[in-house]
C-alpha cells in the first residue's frame, strides 16, 4: 500500500488525515485498522489524484455523519465541483437501496472507479476471518454491483 501520510499533494496528505481521524476507532470484520481499508483502495485507483483523495474518503460522512459532512470535506480539502460530485455518490444514503445507488454511480466516471476499486478490495476473501453465509450474500451482492459498473449496457439487477 502507498504512504499517503507523505503524499507530494497537500490535498491527499489532508484527505488521509481527515480518513485517519474519522477512522481511528474503527476495526474492519478481521479486527484491522479499518483505515487500511480507505487506503487500500487509494492504492489500487492509479495516480488520479481526485480518485485517490475521493478513495480515502468514501467512508468518512457515511461511517461519521455526526462529524463530517460535504461541506466541511469541500473545505478542509478544497475539493472541487466534480469531487463533491462523487463523493456525494458515493455516500450511500440508506433509504436508497443499494442497486439504485450503484446505478447512479455508474453515470460518473470519478465516483465509478473509486466504487470499483472499493468493491474489489471488499470482495477480498483473505479480509475475512471465517467465511458467514451472510458474507457469501455480500460478496454476491458486491459480484452485482462490479458487474453492473462494468456493464456498458443498461444493467438492471433488481
Amino acid at each position: 500500500m502507498l504512504d499517503f501520510e507523505h503524499h507530494k499533494n497537500p490535498r491527499v496528505r489532508q484527505a488521509f488525515m481527515i480518513a485517519k481521524e474519522a477512522h481511528k476507532y474503527q476495526k474492519d470484520k478481521s479486527g484491522a485498522e479499518y483505515i487500511n481499508h480507505p487506503v487500500a483502495v487509494a492504492s489500487n485507483v492509479g495516480d488520479n489524484v481526485s480518485a485517490i483523495i475521493l478513495a480515502l474518503l468514501h467512508d468518512v460522512i457515511e461511517d461519521h455523519f455526526d462529524k463530517y459532512n460535504l461541506n466541511i470535506l469541500k473545505r478542509e480539502v478544497h475539493l472541487s465541483v466534480y469531487e463533491v460530485a462523487a463523493l456525494k455518490l458515493l455516500t450511500h444514503d440508506e433509504n436508497e437501496s443499494y442497486f439504485d445507488y450503484i446505478k447512479k454511480i455508474k453515470s460518473n466516471e470519478l465516483a465509478k472507479m473509486v466504487k470499483l476499486a472499493d468493491l474489489k478490495h471488499n470482495s477480498d476473501r483473505s479480509r475475512l476471518l471465517n467465511i458467514t453465509r451472510k458474507d457469501e450474500e455480500r460478496l454476491k451482492k458486491y459480484e452485482t454491483a462490479i458487474k453492473m459498473l462494468n456493464d456498458t449496457e443498461n444493467t438492471n439487477a433488481d
